[in-house]
């Protein structure tokens, strides 16, 4: 009778981690399903961490207790391997990589202009300045009170900063790049935005032997204000009534469902931008995605392009820094005759709402 007890048991657990793995898979690739057709659809990929988690635990489980159904978990984990790469890479990172181009990408917050941080354009500029890197591309480049142009131009041949946000927006919104390359070109991509804040900018970057396309982006946000920030922390800690949780959980919902959707329109004018021009040049995608690794977004904008990160990164990279809310929604993108050698999130500076990411590319043929 235990006997039997204990093969039933095992048998219903079997079925959970079976019905694990099928979810993982699904949540897994649900960055192609397009917000705007299926906008509830799009929050699967936030479940993903937490059932490639679960598969784990399951993992240790059948190691201990039978170990002849641990191919339920290990299959499954093979399967998603390309999502799990993509979210969370694992390997050695390069310490010293072999490169011909060093790029940046920072949304610096408008250099302090977020509550509670103060003006820090000095600190900002003085990690950029640090870094020596050929290519800085700035999102929320935005007003300061004070010269910015002067300080910039004392360490970079060439700079670029062009308005992305439209008649309507609440604030201005400028997308800068810095070069110590020739900028021949640079304009706003032709993209919706329901906010007027948001979209993305193109570079032409002439290195001399070629011309680098480098599309800088922020995108649209969710913007939620202090009080769904705070709100949506107590949700996850539990600090709110179940029927209050309820209807200001639908709420949130409502409001992150319309951001996915003008989003997915916003970033499919983008790619189709990319496209018009990936074959005449190299291109560097990069920015504030307002989106994470398992999304529509960074799925339709990596369509011909390689995720630098994935490649050539290591561990979550979660760049953006506010408590509750730390994910990794500044991405970077490469065509395939830019050979990403090593990408990192640089967490030691907390100077804006984001960190830093950094690339080091090598130049490659072209196809």
């Amino acid at each position: 009778m235990m006997k039997r007890l204990k093969q039933w048991l095992l048998a219903a657990v079997a079925w959970v981690n079976v019905v694990l793995v099928v979810l993982m898979l699904l949540t897994g690739y649900s960055d192609r399903i397009d917000p705007e057709s299926h906008p509830f659809m799009a929050y699967a990929g936030l479940v993903f961490p937490f059932l490639v988690l679960a598969n784990v635990l399951m993992l240790g489980f059948w190691t201990l207790v039978a170990w002849r159904r641990l191919w339920i978990p290990v299959g499954g984990l093979l399967l998603a391997y390309t999502p799990i790469n993509i979210y969370a890479p694992v390997r050695v990172e390069a310490q010293q990589p072999d490169y011909d181009l060093k790029v940046l990408s920072w949304n610096v917050g408008g250099y302090g202009l977020k509550p509670g941080r103060g003006d820090s354009f000095d600190s900002i500029f003085s990690y950029i300045r640090e870094q020596q890197a050929d290519i800085v591309c700035i999102e929320e480049d935005n007003e300061t009170g004070r010269d910015r142009e002067t300080s910039y131009a004392q360490h970079f041949a060439h700079s670029s900063r062009v308005k992305i946000s439209i008649e309507g927006s609440k604030w201005p919104n400028h997308v800068a790049l810095h070069s110590r390359f020739p900028i021949v070109h640079s304009e706003r991509i032709d993209a919706p935005t329901v906010t007027h804040v948001n979209g993305a900018a193109a570079f032409y970057v002439d290195t001399g032997a070629d011309t680098i396309l480098v599309v800088g982006c922020h995108l649209e946000n969710i913007h939620l204000d202090s009080k769904d920030r705070q709100q949506y922390r107590d949700i996850l800690r539990g600090d709110m009534q179940r029927d209050t949780a309820k209807a200001e959980g639908k709420v949130l919902l409502t409001k992150f469902s319309g951001a996915y959707q003008a989003r997915a329109a916003q970033v499919k004018a983008v790619h189709r931008y990319i496209e018009e021009h990936r074959g005449r040049h190299r291109v560097i995608v990069c920015g504030d995605f307002n989106d994470t690794p398992l999304s529509f977004t960074r799925h339709t904008l990596c369509q011909g392009l390689t995720d630098c990160f994935a490649e050539s990164g290591s561990g979550l990279g979660l760049s953006y820094n506010q408590k509750g809310f730390n994910f990794r929604i500044d991405h970077f993108l490469c065509s395939s005759d830019l050979l990403p050698q090593k990408c990192k999130v640089d967490s030691k500076i907390a100077q804006s709402d984001h960190y830093p990411v950094l690339c080091w590319l090598k130049m490659g043929l072209k196809p």
